[in-house]
């Protein structure tokens, strides 16, 4: 009797367990259907950027592209801001890689808009984290009598006076020549009617194009965070180009800002008053782009600014 007893209550549990069994397969098998996995990711397309991955694993993954500055050019080791700043993050502890460097000299706005339609390019884009921009020098400067002037027996040279084949940082026009290779002598010839006007004659053209080129790097990479490298003056040493100059870059700066400030993952990075009053401290011997120095100085705020 006893024993007829056990194996009736072996067989209950035994029913329980199955029951309980078969009801949780069920539920399983519902939720796998209503919220499938594994076979979901596989035949999904990959994400357009893979910024969130790089993000994810703690990796902080920098293209920098536009102009002779985002090249290097000026600094003797050849490092500019962009290594600079991979050093300067990797010191504070950080994990940093260089995905590439795309700058070239004499790059300009419409330049830079039109290389942005490249495959290689917007490859380069979308598996980097931190995009550093540089661009506006030449848009700013060209055509003004600024080119290749000289003051003080220094030649004033801009990125339009470099080859856009030279490998070598601090690269241009040998002594006295100008943008073209024409000689030059005298000093700061026709400073004096310089004006901020003339200066910015190209400012509402190339300020839309800036405005494309930075909508345009955030649809190519939406996750990246974008840090685009303000102007400053390389002339504020000479009188005659002091006011003008200074003015002129203000209304550039603030005409990047005001795009800037319409974007969450894009940040201006001041440099006008990192060069300040100390021009002959921080600018290479092309009087344009920064030296070493210089470059360590804007590397330094860059580093502030990504952390």
């Amino acid at each position: 009797m006893n024993d007829s007893k056990w194996t009736w209550r072996a067989v209950s549990l035994i029913s329980i367990a199955a029951t309980i069994l078969l009801l949780g397969g069920f539920v399983y098998a519902v939720k796998d259907i209503l919220y499938p996995r594994g076979e979901a990711l596989l035949t999904t397309l990959p994400q357009e950027t893979a910024a969130p991955a790089a993000a994810a694993d703690g990796v902080i993954k920098i293209v920098a592209l536009g102009d002779s500055l985002a090249k290097g050019t000026g600094d003797n080791e050849g490092s500019g801001f962009v290594k600079r700043t991979i050093d300067g993050l990797t010191a504070k502890g950080n994990k940093a890689n260089l995905v590439g460097n795309l700058g070239i000299n004499g790059m300009t706005t419409a330049g830079l808009q039109s290389r942005l339609q490249q495959e290689g390019v917007k490859y380069a884009l979308r598996q980097s984290n931190v995009i550093l921009v540089s661009i506006g020098g030449n848009d700013l400067f060209r055509g003004s009598d600024l080119l290749g002037s000289s003051s003080k027996g220094q030649q004033i040279a801009t990125p339009e006076t470099e080859s856009t084949g030279s490998g070598s940082a601090g690269a241009s026009a040998g002594p006295g020549s100008g943008p073209g290779g024409e000689m030059m002598t005298g000093g700061a010839e026709g400073a004096e009617d310089l004006t901020p006007e003339s200066l910015l004659a190209a400012l509402p053209e190339a300020a839309k194009r800036l405005n494309t080129i930075l909508e345009r790097i955030a649809e190519i990479n939406p996750e990246a965070q974008i840090f685009y490298m303000g102007l400053y003056n390389p002339f504020g040493d000479i009188p005659e180009l002091l006011v003008p100059g200074n003015q002129a870059v203000t209304a550039w700066n603030n005409a990047a800002m005001d795009i800037i400030n319409k974007h969450s993952n894009m940040t201006l990075v001041p440099t006008f008053d990192l060069f300040n009053r100390h021009l002959d401290k921080y600018l290479s011997s092309d009087h344009f782009h920064p030296n070493g120095d210089g470059y360590q100085r804007m590397s330094e705020r860059i580093v502030q600014a990504v952390q």
